[in-house]
């Protein structure tokens, strides 16, 4: 990792991490993503076939996974996870149901009613990513709020293995949060089936879920045919600590994003000098035994840093112009540094609030803004899978009292037939 102690650095290097999936390889993978949608609008499931052939190494015969499967995935799983998913569940669920948007209702002061009507989708395609790692939790954070919001259908996709099995506790996972229809396809291919649909799988109205580069594009590409959650990129923590900070703790912390993908990024902001020193020491020490070493050191080497912060002041500021995914506060008065903060996709405060339990059970969504976009956006919610109406209800005596404001105005627009619509009932 690298230790750097002046602002005009530290800025300058998170800008770097920032944007750390911009350029020549991103350029490539857009030509062929669009290339993959292409031949799936073109072919169907005969793409998702041989696409998945191509990448995954077997053919998806049947695409769709029986749902007999998903109750044996669930009778399959040993009692301690199966314990652990239904803890994650319900809390998962408690906090999202109690995300549900209100419809509005006004009376105006000539008696006209305005309002807001929310209705969920009809249907919703949730993609679950699979490769380095299998991610159940994801599916309870992506069907939990589609199942909130009452969607009535909800697709899964997630690539399986070389040996075409979709990971069990991933399946399980499904199951336990009422997901009946699961496709055995992942990668932009997925994206374009339910986005454009194909023979077997039936197209929706929003995507959500997580990926790597290629899904994260698709997504982009889609949006418009469909609507999406957000354009997703590489996991990433940032941690404010100070004196309380403890080493071990901090060193943990940035390992669990480092772990994730080679392109994740760990970021340290520190008051203390020492603890600058002791972090990367223990670092290796916790490294000495990881199994997955490799992908730690390559996200490190790239994307990981230590700023070394004149006061805790600067360091909210240096996050708050990074805007994390993660932002972790182990520092003596968390709350009152949470306070300071403006932009933060979730924000972990305190030394007993680890980024793992918001990835796993605290409740609050896993599926947040990151790389710089916690600025203008925020976790998935209920609302992704919902959409609203205004509703406009005049009476005689509104119009009567707003007509005329309103022929001017469309009038000073150059639209006639707009103030006539409005004239011709008041004449």
């Amino acid at each position: 990792m690298r230790c750097i102690s002046t602002a005009a650095q530290a800025e300058q290097e998170l800008d770097r991490i920032a944007t750390r999936t911009t350029g020549a390889t991103q350029r490539e993978a857009e030509q062929r993503v669009q290339e993959i949608l292409e031949q799936v609008k073109r072919d169907g499931d005969q793409a998702l076939i041989s696409l998945t052939e191509q990448f995954d190494g077997f053919r998806p015969e049947p695409l769709r996974i029986d749902s007999d499967l998903l109750e044996q995935a669930w009778k399959d799983t040993p009692v301690n996870l199966r314990d652990a998913l239904d803890l994650a569940h319900r809390r998962i669920q408690d906090f999202h149901q109690r995300q549900r948007p209100t419809d509005l209702s006004v009376s105006g002061v000539h008696g006209e009613q305005l309002g807001r009507r929310w209705r969920p989708v009809h249907a919703a395609g949730l993609y679950i990513p699979g490769g380095r790692a299998a991610y159940p939790s994801t599916v309870l954070m992506n069907a939990v709020p589609a199942k909130a919001a009452g969607v009535k259908r909800i697709a899964m996709v997630t690539p399986a293995g070389a040996n075409g099995l979709i990971n069990t506790t991933v399946l399980a996972a499904a199951h336990i949060a009422g997901i009946r229809e699961v496709y055995r396809v992942g990668g932009a291919q997925a994206i374009a089936a339910l986005a454009y649909g194909t023979d077997t799988v039936q197209k929706v109205d929003v995507i959500s879920g997580p990926g790597n580069l290629f899904v994260t594009l698709a997504k982009k590409s889609v949006y418009g045919q469909v609507g999406i959650d957000s354009l997703a990129g590489p996991s990433e923590v940032l941690v404010i600590a100070d004196q309380t900070a403890k080493p071990a703790q901090v060193a943990a912390d940035l390992l669990a994003q480092a772990e994730h993908d080679p392109l994740a990024a760990a970021i340290l902001l520190t008051t203390e000098e020492e603890l600058s020193r002791f972090v990367p020491e223990e670092i290796e020490r916790q490294l000495a035994s990881h199994p997955r070493e490799s992908i730690c050191r390559q996200s490190l080497s790239q994307w990981g840093l230590i700023v070394i912060c004149d006061s805790l002041e600067d360091c909210a500021s240096l996050s708050d112009r990074f805007a994390p995914e993660h932002l972790e506060l182990l520092v003596e008065r968390p709350r009152m540094m949470a306070d300071r903060i403006n932009h933060a996709g979730a924000i972990f405060i305190g030394p007993w609030s680890p980024e793992a339990v918001g990835d796993y059970l605290a409740g609050p969504n896993h599926t947040l803004p990151t790389c710089g976009a916690a600025r203008f956006s925020g976790a998935l919610s209920v609302e992704t899978f919902m959409s609203h109406t205004s509703l406009i209800e005049f009476n005689k005596e509104a119009l009567d009292a707003t007509g005329v404001a309103v022929e001017t105005l469309a009038m000073s627009e150059g639209l006639h037939s707009h103030a006539n619509s409005v004239r011709i009932r008041l004449q």
